[in-house]
């Protein structure tokens, strides 16, 4: 509120009425062509312009009571990053977002905007579209990037206090930046060869180049916060053996790496594979090129089974490889999927066929045990089941075979079983996930907290990055009660 009632503030409010500001149309994002992107791995969404971005800042009312900040898991402070847009001050929106953002950049091109902050402005109230806050965050981001003008945010001095994070994902990431922020010497341990979890090996670089995650990335080194790879904490090193070497506190956001499946007859055939195998192999490993030490199947008739937005990259990613046919296997209609609608536009311009209201039952092979077909149950839509999505149930008698010669089953994921199955005591629920208070994200063995898909079981970026804020928070509060 201090910071509304600045001056330039108030004189930017008063340059243009209300209601002009309204009827300023909502900016939409520049792509690539979907016959050039669907054939190569260059970014699909282009950015704005800054006369684009300043023009949707101007939509933005400022209101006394933004909503729209409610709706933000890491609490951005969404009006003053804006305003600083309408007004060109683009590196002091990028400070703004820096507040409490690690990853600007990435939010920016990945969170699902439209079902938190934008789905709380004031305009979806008044039937209009939403202002484009993720596109602006990612322009202001992306500005300052490219300006090479990179702040650092505010560092309290340092308290000598070592702190471990599990994971470099967007959990680990985010509370690793908000530790920094506080004074402590933060190390963050990655199981594999590069730094960014998921953001590296989840997230094709068509939609979140690996440069922007590598600059967030070297935005927390120089806050101070230092990161080891090639480092399984519950293989190579132990809690205990954290404990020993002088860490206070413990943060895992070790992520929900294990796949699932739907055991059904075939699923071991050659050419079933997981989404986090095929796009694991391709982001992290290069298994897209066949000249790679270990490439990956490249089918030309691929079915992805999944609506979620992992589905929408393995089926982008296969056209990308060179498949003629790519389908989506749905069981529920498109109205239900998961995935944001972005990604299913995108899929649908890139010549996706989407298969919605059917469900494999089984896959057939060849002699040779490669995949060939799969079987297919038409589904009708029944009563809601307990999240408000109407169930799909069988059609009876009716079914489909479909030639096929790769399926990526994309189903969901459980929780890595590592760290809860290699610290005695620690409190784990039946679906695998670390129990812990909601609030503080701490767990019953009070130096260990946790955050995304280890606790959530399954976890937008945003929503894993509120979870490592709130650790940090409640954490440098644990710790100084202890320490007093």
């Amino acid at each position: 509120m201090e910071r509304r009632s600045e001056t330039w503030r108030i004189e930017l409010r008063s340059m243009i009425k209300a209601k002009e500001r309204t009827d300023i149309p909502r900016v939409h994002m520049p792509e690539l062509d979907p016959g050039i992107r669907s054939r190569n791995t260059e970014e699909v969404n282009l950015g704005l312009t800054a006369e684009m971005a300043v023009s949707e800042a101007r939509r933005c009312l400022d209101c006394p009571k933004p909503s729209c900040i409610e709706g933000c898991p890491v609490e951005i402070d969404i009006p003053s990053f804006i305003k600083n847009i309408e007004r060109c001050k683009f590196l002091e929106a990028a400070k703004v977002l820096k507040e409490t953002s690690a990853l600007p950049a990435v939010c920016g091109r990945v969170c699902p905007q439209e079902k938190q902050c934008e789905s709380k402005c004031i305009y979806i109230k008044m039937k209009k579209e939403a202002v484009a806050i993720g596109h602006l965050e990612r322009f202001a981001a992306d500005y300052e990037r490219l300006s090479e003008q990179i702040s650092i945010p505010r560092i309290a001095p340092a308290n000598g206090i070592k702190i471990a994070a599990i994971g470099s994902g967007p959990a680990g990431l985010s509370f690793a930046g908000d530790m920094a922020k506080l004074g402590y010497s933060v190390t963050v341990f990655e199981a594999l060869h590069e730094i960014g979890g998921v953001l590296k090996y989840g997230i094709p670089v068509f939609r979140l180049p690996n440069e922007i995650v590598d600059v967030e990335i070297d935005n927390l080194r120089s806050m101070g916060v230092k990161f080891v790879n090639n480092c399984i904490v519950g293989k190579t090193v132990g809690i205990d053996d954290l404990k020993d070497e002088g860490f206070r506190g413990i943060f895992t956001g070790s992520g929900a790496g294990l796949p699932r499946f739907m055991k059904i007859k075939g699923e071991n055939l050659v050419g079933v594979m997981s989404s986090n195998e095929y796009l694991t192999r391709i982001n992290l490993m290069d298994a897209g090129n066949p000249e790679a030490d270990t490439p990956v199947l490249t089918g030309k008739k691929v079915a992805v089974i999944g609506g979620g937005n992992t589905a929408m990259d393995s089926v982008r990613t296969a056209r990308r490889l060179g498949a003629e046919h790519a389908m989506i296997v749905y069981r529920r209609s498109e109205d239900e999927m998961p995935a944001r609608l972005e990604e299913v536009k995108h899929a649908k311009e890139e010549g996706v066929e989407f298969m919605t209201l059917r469900n494999p039952i089984e896959y057939r092979g060849n002699e040779r045990g490669r995949v060939t077909h799969m079987l297919l149950q038409v589904m009708k839509l029944g009563e809601p089941d307990a999240s408000g999505r109407r169930s799909p149930v069988e059609v009876p008698g009716k079914t489909e075979l479909i030639e096929v010669d790769e399926v990526i089953v994309s189903v969901g994921v459980s929780p890595n079983p590592l760290i809860p199955a290699s610290v005695k005591g620690l409190n784990v629920s039946k679906w695998g996930t670390i129990v812990v208070n909601e609030e503080t994200m701490q767990s019953d063995i009070p130096m260990i907290f946790a955050g995304g898909d280890i606790v959530r079981g399954g976890a937008t970026v945003i929503l894993a990055m509120g979870d490592g804020r709130r650790a940090a928070k409640a954490m440098d509060k644990w710790i100084k009660e202890v320490m007093i």
